[in-house]
């Protein structure tokens, strides 16, 4: 496979999880998080945890996730990249939130219930909210009447890189600068000048396609090829439409329908002998559906 970039793709699987889903590299995710409340919460370290779980109701459902780890204050992150629109996104972040609260129950009869803050971040490759322009939206329990937070220790934040706009010469955060490696690390042919910060100098040269081993450079080149085939059939003017109709609204309530769509687009795309995760990533299908096709 002939390869046109010097650098990983950060928001592929293989690429996100390259750089934020090591235990050996989680300063790249330190300085994530930190940089995600711009001051307003400091995380000093994580343990990364098992991102495999099992629902206790039906065995054969699981939920997998791209990066789940624990604070050493106990707060525990799952961190989710999305590349292609998926319907129930917001429904899968709730049910993806219920297993980090589930497990901190404690066996015996002295528990008390007292929870630690659960985060459930969702960075999404494309437009979720054509509402405004605003790129980082954070959601908590709030009361219907007053909008006073009812509940302060269940956080879900959606980034929506798409609507990063900044340049090189306007970032000045470590936020901004992290969206824009998000956005544009794969088109890069050098560490920008304004990543001054030493995390961003290792973070290029980690990224490099170069220094892949051998087991990564092919899983690599398995990931940006599905998902450039992907990103090739969602580009057709008719599927587009359908997505921004759905986007904007305009089929609310056609859950079913949209089920048998998705079912129709992954029919296709398995006959393309495409990546069974891509594809089940691209619509949002589980195994067992894909199974069923």
């Amino acid at each position: 496979m002939e390869i046109d970039q010097k650098y990983i793709t950060p928001y592929t699987d293989f690429g996100f999880k390259y750089i934020f889903g090591d235990e050996m590299n989680k300063q790249y995710l330190l300085s994530f998080l930190n940089a995600l409340f711009e001051g307003t919460h400091n995380i000093e370290d994580i343990t990364y945890k098992n991102t495999e779980k099992q629902s206790s109701s039906y065995p054969s459902r699981k939920a997998i996730f791209d990066v789940y780890c624990v604070t050493d204050t106990g707060e525990r992150f799952i961190v989710e990249m999305q590349n292609f629109f998926q319907p129930f996104f917001k429904d899968r972040m709730i049910y993806y939130s219920t297993f980090p609260i589930r497990e901190q129950a404690k066996k015996g009869t002295d528990w008390n219930y007292k929870l630690n803050h659960v985060y459930t971040i969702g960075i999404l490759n494309f437009v979720f909210n054509h509402e405004d322009e605003q790129v980082k939206h954070t959601a908590q329990l709030r009361d219907a009447t007053t909008y006073e937070v009812f509940y302060d220790k269940l956080t879900f934040i959606t980034i929506e890189l798409p609507k990063f706009k900044k340049t090189e010469n306007e970032l000045v955060t470590m936020y901004d600068k992290w969206l824009f490696v998000l956005n544009n690390m794969s088109k890069l042919l050098s560490k920008p000048a304004a990543l001054q910060e030493r995390i961003f100098t290792t973070l290029f040269r980690h990224a490099e396609i170069e220094r892949l081993k051998e087991d990564n450079l092919l899983a690599f080149e398995a990931d940006i090829s599905a998902f450039r085939d992907i990103n090739n059939i969602t580009e057709d003017a008719e599927l587009k439409g359908r997505l921004e109709g759905i986007l904007e609204g305009k089929i609310k309530g056609r859950a079913e329908g949209e089920k048998r769509k998705s079912l129709e687009i992954a029919k296709n795309l398995k006959a393309m002998n495409l990546d069974i995760s891509a594809i089940m990533q691209a619509t949002g299908l589980s195994k067992e559906e894909m199974e069923k096709i």
